[in-house]
This record gives structure tokens, C-alpha cells and sequence, in this order.
């Protein structure tokens, strides 16, 4: 990791920069991909995945003895863990439901907002080096309370642990399909697989950019997404140990990941780089956390005012704050994806088991977005209801409000109403 030390506030913009990846060609040949799933349907799906995974698939769908013999070969202990999870998750989401609330703005006037269901959404969890299960949980129990109609769910991976998470909450549309095929099917629809109108879920930078190509088609995605990054706050009552941890649990995500550190001590970055190189010597993804942390850097500054406000400049998806007085310092947090306080908080916890959401905004986004919650999968619709009484209480305000617009239809549509009363 590249060490800074008191950067001037002026380097700061170049000095957080995520690395940049060239997206010229990418989205071209994305197109391509999805186009083709668009109008070939099944038998573009069954090309690509022979071209791309190297795989023949006769049905598209898991079928149900799969889940079956999933369930009978699972390690207990990691069943128990899964059932664990799902059962804090699903509280702190189901906290998230909301209550219709009738608000009377003016006698005669009701107005109310009530949360509706999207009715489909698709549901992507990659395959590639790790089984992201967990992910399953963090967007399948959220659509479950939320009551979503139709939930469908792509993935390359039939990993014991992915189905056995599937069927635990209730999703029986499982489909093995991945990349960008996979994200063209529930956009599109095809002969075995649903349309969805929202689509959920991590992916590289091919399953990155065919959302976004979806999105300007009319698809919504749950938010703009990149490599995942974490951003740790230490000064000398952290753990080394313990940061050097967090540090490489997001390093080992993916080659183009980053981390980064900023502290008030040089002490912490000479003790952060030892355990680092410790414990990376211990990790099997060794390569790929290297990879990452060539991306990445440990920022000395001169106070925590300072280190805050280049945090909140950065705008991590995950941002750690260990060290003293964690509780207080959160205050100042503004642009973040999920901030875990204090020693003995691990960034880990959030990514399975806590109850909080690990779908979350990266590359900056953590400025305008929030991560996956029950929102994310319901619509709120607002109604209104107004009596004759109310009428003629908002009446008067509407016409003048009208007529300054110059839009007498508008107008015309309270009048004709006034007058039969």
C-alpha cells in the first residue's frame, strides 16, 4: 500500500480516486450479448454459456431434487449459521416496514403515502471464485417482506450453500444462468425466464455495465455498483491486528478492489504494514489481495476533523471507525455506505450476519445512495381524498395557483366542480 503523508487538501480529488478502467469497448460488446438474449431468447442463453462458462445446459431452471440434495449435503454447522443470519436480517428489515399514516392537510383534504410492492425483480448472485450465498439473504429476505409477486433469481453456481439459501427463504424461480446472459434474461424475458422490472445484485464489470445497459432501457437496477472498497479510521487505541484484518477481508474480494487507510499516527502505519504483511502471507486469495492492494493507500493526518472530511470526500461503501470515541465521531459521518464503530466491530459482520444490508453503494455513490433496504423493493404511492367541504376549502387556492400558469384546464377542473356544489 502507498503511504501519504499530510496531503494538501488540493490533492485530495486525484488522491481518492478509485482505480479507472477503460469502459470504451466493454459496453460494446455487453450490448451485443444482451441484444442477442433479447431476440434469441433460450438459445442465446445456452450459446453464451457455452462460450463464455463452458457449460451445456439442458433446463435453464434448478429443478426441485437439486434443492433436495443441496439441503442433505450441507455441513449442519454452516446450515445453523445461514438460519442464524436470515433470522437477523430479516428483523432488522422487517423493522423497516412502514405504517400508513392519513394526514389531513385541510378540513376536507386526506392525503396519504402507502408502500407498494414492486410486483417482479431479479435477483443476480455471481459465481465466479466465491458462492456468494450471503448475498441471497440480503436481497431475498428484504423482496420476501416486502411482498414482492414474482421473485426470480440467476446464477452460474449450483454450490449446495446457494440452493440450500434459496429454498430457506422461499425463492423457488432459480435459474443457472450468469454474466451478462443472466442480466438479459430477467431484463428481457425469454421462453423459461420471467421479466422482471427491477433487477438486484453484484457482479464483475461485464454484469457492472449490462445493468446500467438495462437501466437506460427502462429496467431499474438497485444502484450503480463497482469493485467493494473499506475505509478504515485507526489512531493508537486501534488493534493493528485487527485493522490489517479488515483491510485484507475487502482486498480479497477482487484484483480491482480497494482499501484504504487514514490515521492521526504514524505509529498505526508502521504497525498496520507489519500485520498486513503478516496475515496476507496466511491467505489463500493471496494473489488477488495483493492485486487490491496495489490499489491502495494509508493517508497520515494532522486530526480526526481532518481524516473525517477526507472520508466523507471519499464516500466508502464500508467505513470502519476504530478508534477512540468512535460513538461521537459517527456524528460527523455524511457520505458513507455502512460505518462500523468501535474494536471489535469487523466489517465482516455487516457482509453476513448482523442484520444490516451488504448490497450497498460504491465508487463514490455513497454521496447520493443508499444501500439495499425494504425500500428498495417497494414503490410508495401517494393518494388523496377530498370532500365536497374540502373542495371548497382548497378551491380558491388551486384556481389562482392555475390560472398564474396560464394552464385554464387546470383551473376549469376545480371551477366546474365548485359550481355543482
Amino acid at each position: 500500500m502507498q503511504v501519504i503523508r499530510y496531503p494538501d487538501r488540493n490533492s485530495w480529488n486525484t488522491l481518492l480516486q478509485r482505480p479507472v478502467m477503460d469502459t470504451s469497448t466493454l459496453e460494446k460488446k455487453v450490448n451485443d450479448i444482451l441484444q442477442e438474449v433479447r431476440t434469441g431468447g433460450d438459445a442465446a442463453i445456452r450459446k453464451f454459456a457455452a462460450e463464455f462458462d463452458k457449460v451445456t445446459l439442458a433446463g435453464l431452471q434448478v429443478p426441485t431434487q437439486a434443492f433436495e440434495a443441496a439441503e442433505a449435503s450441507l455441513d449442519p454447522v454452516l446450515k445453523a449459521a445461514i438460519q442464524q443470519a436470515a433470522k437477523n436480517i430479516t428483523a432488522f428489515h422487517r423493522a423497516q416496514q412502514e405504517k400508513v399514516q392519513v394526514i389531513t392537510t385541510m378540513p376536507g383534504v386526506e392525503c396519504w403515502r402507502k408502500p407498494v410492492p414492486i410486483q417482479k425483480v431479479g435477483l443476480y448472485i455471481p459465481g465466479g471464485s466465491a458462492p456468494l450465498f450471503s448475498t441471497i439473504l440480503m436481497l431475498g429476505i428484504p423482496a420476501m417482506i416486502a411482498g414482492c409477486k414474482e421473485i426470480v433469481l440467476c446464477t452460474p453456481s449450483l454450490h449446495p450453500a446457494i440452493l440450500y439459501t434459496a429454498q430457506l427463504i422461499g425463492i423457488e424461480k432459480v435459474f443457472t444462468i450468469g454474466g451478462v446472459q443472466a442480466i438479459g434474461a430477467m431484463a428481457y424475458g425469454t421462453e423459461s425466464v420471467p421479466q422482471v422490472y427491477k433487477i438486484f445484485g453484484p457482479g464483475n464489470q461485464y454484469v457492472t455495465c449490462a445493468k446500467q445497459l438495462v437501466n437506460k432501457s427502462g429496467v431499474a437496477i438497485d444502484m450503480p455498483a463497482g469493485p467493494s472498497e473499506v475505509a478504515v479510521l485507526a489512531d493508537e487505541t486501534s488493534v493493528p491486528a485487527f485493522v490489517a484484518a479488515d483491510l485484507l477481508s475487502q482486498a480479497e474480494h477482487g484484483p480491482d478492489s480497494q482499501v484504504l487507510l487514514v490515521t492521526t499516527s504514524e505509529k498505526v502505519i508502521g504497525d498496520v504494514t507489519n500485520a498486513l504483511n503478516a496475515q496476507l502471507e496466511q491467505l489463500p486469495r493471496k494473489g488477488i489481495a495483493t492485486a487490491a492492494l496495489d490499489n491502495s493507500k494509508m493517508i497520515l493526518v494532522a486530526d480526526i476533523d481532518t481524516a473525517m472530511d477526507m472520508l466523507n470526500a471519499y464516500a466508502p461503501e464500508h467505513l470502519i471507525l476504530a478508534c477512540e470515541g468512535a460513538e461521537n465521531i459517527a456524528d460527523k459521518v455524511t457520505d458513507a455506505g455502512s460505518v462500523f464503530m468501535g474494536n471489535y466491530t469487523p466489517e465482516s459482520a455487516g457482509d453476513y450476519a448482523s442484520g444490516t444490508n451488504h448490497t450497498l453503494p460504491t465508487n463514490g455513490y455513497a454521496r447520493a445512495y443508499s444501500g439495499v433496504s425494504l425500500d428498495s423493493f417497494v414503490k410508495k404511492i401517494t393518494f388523496q381524498q377530498i370532500s365536497p367541504e374540502g373542495l371548497q376549502n382548497i378551491g380558491a387556492t388551486i384556481e389562482a395557483m392555475a390560472a398564474a400558469e396560464g394552464l385554464e384546464a387546470h383551473k376549469n377542473a376545480v371551477t366546474v366542480r365548485l359550481k355543482s356544489l
